[in-house]
């Protein structure tokens, strides 16, 4: 996706603008811990520079340590809890969005499916459409499946 892009939470409490800089293309995530964290079958993605990030409203974290050891923040409406972002303390400067935050959500294309072995089994990934049993392992494997905008 390219250009600005805006979004908010369910109730109207938070808005955003995420200007056109540094972004991956979406990926959708598979894994079991954002299926528990959403209450559905996968979270769609998109990493971004948070210096690109403007937001309105009140926003409060839940905070969570990984398995790896690193600490994952999730930023959400203080109100009605939709996340909105996360942050990682692997990758300082840098948040995923939350994709179906946008206001233009439904032209979110997937360029990649993550953590594909705890996929629901009645997904099916799209012909073509790269995926990995887990996730990449290193910048560079990040950058090579997502890393560019259209």
């Amino acid at each position: 996706m390219k250009g600005e892009l805006t979004g908010g939470c369910v109730c109207g409490a938070v808005r955003y603008v995420l200007e056109e800089g540094f972004r991956f293309r979406p990926y959708a995530c598979h894994c079991t811990d954002c299926q528990s964290r959403t209450g559905s079958a996968f979270s769609e993605h998109m990493f971004f520079a948070r210096a690109d990030l403007s937001i309105e409203g009140e926003l409060d974290a839940g905070v969570m340590t990984q398995p790896s050891g690193a600490v994952s923040s999730i930023w959400g409406c203080a109100e009605c809890k939709a996340r909105i972002f996360a942050e990682n303390s692997t990758r300082p400067g840098f948040g995923s969005l939350r994709c179906g935050t946008l206001d233009r959500s439904s032209e979110v294309v997937p360029a990649a499916h993550l953590w594909v072995r705890s996929k629901q089994s009645w997904i099916v990934i799209p012909e073509g459409v790269k995926s990995m049993d887990e996730q990449p392992g290193s910048a560079e494997e990040w950058v090579r499946l997502v890393g560019t905008t259209e």
